[in-house]
């Protein structure tokens, strides 16, 4: 168990996950947080990451801390997806190794599994067959960081553990046009349609990939729960157990927005992974659960997009 006043380090406390991480922290009574900006401490540079973990000298650390973007994204950006999360990922849990942190939680995706892996997939499946292409590169960066976690533990007897969470939404989600995920990019277009009285939407593919999504809130309590209560070098997926199709999921956002245009779609571009679905067993079996329901959390979700528009960080 992590001591309530032990030094707990958060790489991207910024980011969606890295903030939900910090608020369930503080929600559980931790009182020595600490995090850094980008502009103050750039992880892509080994000598920054090392003189921080000698200065700081956490006890804790979850790595949150990622370059994320959607199919386009990962598409056309394969060397800076690889370069920066490997970047991030080595340079972090070496530092923390050699400055002898206790433990670490490194935060993936999982993007990490086989395109055609059996459904659910179940944690051992890593590694059984080819990867999806349109996000292969950020899939291999992951899948080092967690392999490095799991050689470090067989070599070194360290305490490092990974979590692989489904596909995230929720409080401070990046809604960039070109760089966010379907469901905030879902977000953004229909209510931007509903404002400029658009009578149509195209999205991308034809709407028939299977995917689930789990609320931030959610993978955070998680989070620290195995930090508090799991050990072990197999990494455990964090999700819902339920999918949905791409088309519901956006009928069910355009509800929720109040969009009541026409939804097109493209068929010219990537579907992506046909079928994402976790076998979230083993977190049950360690006595988590999620709770959050899909259609409360987009709204919770909405309500956060709204409120960041007003404030004026949702970028162009």
């Amino acid at each position: 168990m992590m001591e309530k006043d032990a030094k707990i380090y958060v790489a991207g406390h910024r980011g969606m996950v890295g903030s939900a991480i910090w608020r369930q922290l503080e929600k559980e009574g931790y009182t020595r947080l600490t995090g850094r900006t980008h502009t103050q401490l750039d992880l892509t540079v080994q000598s920054q990451v090392d003189l921080f973990f000698a200065e700081e000298k956490p006890d804790y650390v979850f790595l949150a801390a990622a370059r994320v973007g959607g199919i386009g994204a990962n598409s056309a950006q394969l060397a800076d997806f690889m370069y920066e999360n490997m970047m991030i990922e080595m340079n972090v849990i070496r530092a923390a190794f050699v400055n002898g942190v206790k433990k670490l939680e490194f935060l993936g995706s999982s993007c990490i599994y086989p395109r055609l892996a059996p459904q659910p997939m179940k944690e051992d499946c890593l590694l059984t067959s080819a990867l999806e292409e349109t996000n292969e590169a950020y899939a291999l960066a992951k899948i080092s960081g967690l392999k490095y976690c799991e050689y470090l533990n067989r070599q070194y007897g360290t305490d490092y553990i990974s979590v692989m969470p489904t596909n995230l939404y929720g409080k401070n989600d990046n809604y960039h046009p070109a760089h966010s995920h379907v469901l905030p990019a879902l977000i953004r277009r229909f209510h931007e349609a509903k404002e400029q009285g658009k009578e149509s939407v195209t999205c991308w593919g034809d709407g028939s990939p299977l995917r689930e999504f789990l609320y931030v809130d959610d993978l955070a309590e998680l989070a620290v729960f195995l930090m508090n209560r799991y050990s072990g070098n197999e990494t455990v997926n964090a999700g819902t157990g339920k999918e949905i199709t791409i088309r519901a999921l956006a009928e069910m956002i355009a509800g929720i927005v109040g969009y009541e245009g026409k939804i097109l779609w493209d068929t010219t571009k990537p579907n992506g992974t046909p079928r994402k679905l976790l076998d979230v067993s083993k977190a049950a079996s360690l006595g988590w659960t999620y709770k959050t329901e899909l259609e409360d959390g987009i709204r919770l979700a909405y309500e956060d997009f709204l409120l960041l528009k007003e404030k004026g960080e949702v970028r162009a």
